[in-house]
């Protein structure tokens, strides 16, 4: 099976090449990589044109935001199996896409997902906050669930059949997206319990109270837009699972 990754880039030099050295140490053979990058005008082009041996497809222009970046890459990916590496982001070990498509080979598994690892720093051995999913039951979305959507791998076919991201969204177009594809009954998906890709702390929705309240609202539309019952307890249970998740390394 072929596997594409899409991985968005706006102005990231810090970070970008941890990112794209962890694509280039991977060990499955059938990648499809493409960058989308925003317009960046500091040194994170010259480090992405450093790796274009690895890079498959690469656009950079302004964009709208992050889900249109990231529908810039769904319309172009060419993969039975599309996930996301972020430009702050690596994958947890070589192996990791090797093992996650192992899984979708062996399996009837329309998704697969597993947990991640929030770090201050790239190269920190002990994360700030360790998020740990579980195997998917409809009343998890309920509950304030929902899979880490940086571990999360679906089969193209699935963007076809319940539509890209919403680009109306600034911060929970991957919520929205989730919610939508978690809450089809038909959907058979597979969870890998370790860590898959490990992650920058910071983004969109941790930057002020402006965009804390931003990114409450938009989940509240989210929940919703996709008729899930009850959405403000559903938003307390979210924050509890994520306190719970911090809790860990208290101990």
């Amino acid at each position: 099976m072929k596997l594409s990754i899409i991985t968005i880039t706006y102005n990231c030099e810090k970070t970008v090449l941890s990112c794209l050295d962890s694509m280039e140490r991977q060990t499955y053979d059938n990648i499809e990589y493409i960058i989308i990058d925003g317009g960046s005008t500091d040194n994170t082009l010259k480090i992405i044109n450093s790796y274009s041996k690895i890079i498959n497809q690469f656009i950079s222009e302004p964009d709208e935001g992050i889900y249109d970046a990231l529908n810039k890459g769904l319309r172009i990916a060419t993969g039975d199996v599309i996930g996301f590496l972020h430009a702050d982001d690596i994958f947890a070990s070589n192996m990791t896409l090797y093992n996650i498509m192992e899984v979708f080979m062996s399996s009837n598994a329309d998704v697969v997902y597993g947990d991640i690892e929030i770090l201050k720093n790239i190269d920190d051995i002990k994360p700030i906050r360790k998020w740990i999913s579980k195997e998917f039951h409809p009343s998890l979305l309920g509950l304030g669930w929902m899979p880490p959507h940086t571990s999360l791998f679906v089969k193209s076919s699935l963007y076809l059949k319940f539509g890209n991201f919403d680009t109306s969204f600034f911060i929970s177009g991957d919520y929205d997206f989730i919610l939508r594809l978690f809450k089809n009954r038909q959907l058979k998906s597979y969870y890998i319990p370790e860590i898959l890709v490990k992650m920058l702390h910071g983004g969109a929705s941790t930057k002020n109270f402006r965009s804390f309240l931003l990114k409450f609202t938009e989940d509240l539309r989210a929940l919703r837009n996709n008729k899930i019952r009850f959405p403000l307890l559903v938003l307390l249970a979210k924050k509890i699972l994520k306190l719970n998740q911090l809790n860990i390394f208290k101990k």
